[in-house]
């Protein structure tokens, strides 16, 4: 699998711990940024991953910033992206077996390491159901 991982400086140091723990459980990771803790806008990480995610570079994406919410309204704003802030792992379950949720973004400043790193291997292992009703409500995401 395919990930894209990105952060702003708040999100930083959680980003490089995830994305370490990804490289050790052999997944594929870019990196799109931030690479250190200098202040900058998570726009600017967010919206370039949700690009090329849509169009087909990635199988899916981790944002991470200081709590999760800029990194998650800014992808949604992407056509075809179902960006999903998680901070427990019910949810990101939930949001991969219901949504079909293709960015998981995170809280730098809410999050533990390890918490993290469980969100992380339950929502990239967890497929989505295509039951019909969750389907359909994907599909008036989408439209």
């Amino acid at each position: 699998m395919r990930i894209a991982i990105g952060s702003d400086h708040a999100g930083y140091r959680l980003k490089e711990a995830v994305k370490s723990y990804l490289l050790k459980q052999e997944y594929t990771v870019e990196d799109f940024g931030t690479n250190d803790t200098k202040s900058c806008d998570y726009n600017d990480v967010a919206t370039p991953l949700a690009l090329a995610l849509v169009k087909g570079d990635f199988d899916r994406g981790i944002l991470i910033c200081g709590t999760g919410i800029g990194m998650s309204i800014q992808a949604n704003k992407i056509q075809g992206i179902r960006a999903a802030l998680v901070h427990d792992v019910f949810s990101a379950e939930a949001t991969r077996l219901h949504n079909d949720s293709n960015i998981l973004t995170m809280g730098g400043r809410i999050l533990g390491d390890d918490l993290a790193f469980k969100i992380a291997d339950v929502w990239l292992k967890t497929e989505f159901s295509n039951e019909k009703r969750h389907q359909r409500r994907v599909n008036k995401i989408e439209s």
